[in-house]
């Protein structure tokens, strides 16, 4: 569960894990849910402009799972550089809200998307409804559209849906009953993962479900979003706006951020997040440490470790689930 570019890295590496007998390990079924409350780029346009569902972050997790990722998946990421009214919007984006128009519901558009794509797992909205993030700062003021939010320079209270009450696709519900282990993450906290806690239903699902519950905690603070967290601050923010404690594992990243890497993100005022480990265990959770960050040109989730780690945990999932039957 999740959305941005966190949430598609994850899936690129348990896509390894789809075909039975691949030498990476056991096989795996995915379904992705995702949060639907981006207001930039070419999804808000489309967004404004037509009244569907924002498919950016979904067209980013099909492509992730797509079997073919040579030419299918790079015409569905291609984006137009140039055309009054066409730049830049992806192509993937205008497919997705051009089926949406035909069939009359984004659901239905992602369901033969993916069948296009043929893509190695399951993605479903978080809802169908049309809605955006309200967020409460610590001021007093509010926030609202994740664009705003996402620039705030205010440490942000508590986030909300606009509207308030809506309703996860029944899908969704039966793929979080089934499942052996349900991620949170990698992306950004307030604006990818709380999202999907919001919508009405899902944070129960997910509490009754038997299956493992891991939060990837962010590699790097966000300005805006997640200045001063430490890990547990951000575990903290999941469990208040799930209405109660819903994880058992924390995922944290144990390999150093290089200096250089260090110096670039402080231009931002972005700092390596605090693991604290002690603060963790005393909130009931069990913590799994590994060499999951990637430092290439940006610190970001390593998307085979990340996916190793889910795959651990499925198992562990699996098991806790016979134990029970």
């Amino acid at each position: 569960m999740g959305g941005g570019t966190g949430l598609s890295a994850l899936l690129q590496g348990l896509k390894h894990y789809t075909k039975p007998g691949d030498s990476a390990g056991p096989t795996v079924d995915i379904t992705a849910i995702v949060t639907v409350t981006d207001d930039g780029g070419s999804s808000g346009r489309l967004r404004r402009e037509f009244d569907v569902l924002p498919p950016g972050d979904i067209r980013n997790c099909m492509v992730a799972l797509s079997e073919d990722s040579a030419l299918l998946s790079r015409l569905f990421q291609y984006r137009f550089q140039s055309g009054r009214g066409l730049k830049g919007h992806s192509f993937g984006n205008l497919f997705l809200m051009a089926l949406t128009q035909i069939m009359g519901d984004f659901p239905d558009a992602v369901k033969v998307s993916s069948e296009v794509l043929k893509i190695a797992g399951h993605i479903f909205p978080s809802t169908d409804a049309n809605v955006a993030l309200r967020a409460t700062l610590a001021d007093g003021s509010t926030v609202v559209g994740e664009t705003l939010i996402s620039r705030s320079t205010q440490r942000i209270k508590r986030i909300r849906l606009s509207p308030g009450k809506v309703r996860p696709l029944p899908a969704a519900l039966s793929a979080i009953a089934d499942a052996h282990v349900i991620t949170l993450g990698p992306g950004s906290l307030f604006t990818s993962v709380v999202p999907n806690l919001l919508v009405e239903g899902i944070p129960e699902a997910v509490r009754r479900s038997p299956a493992v519950k891991a939060y990837f905690v962010n590699l790097m603070s966000q300005p805006g979003e997640t200045r001063e967290f430490r890990a547990s601050d951000h575990v903290k923010a999941i469990h208040q706006h799930a209405g109660g404690k819903l994880l058992d594992y924390a995922i944290v990243n144990i390999r150093p951020i290089t200096s250089v890497m260090k110096k670039r993100y402080a231009q931002e005022e972005a700092l390596p997040v605090e693991n604290d480990i002690d603060a963790l265990f005393k909130m009931g959770l069990k913590v799994v440490a590994g060499r999951l960050a990637d430092l290439t040109d940006k610190v970001r989730h390593d998307s085979e470790a990340t996916a190793a780690v889910v795959v651990r945990l499925a198992q562990e999932g699996r098991r806790r689930r016979r134990a029970q039957s």
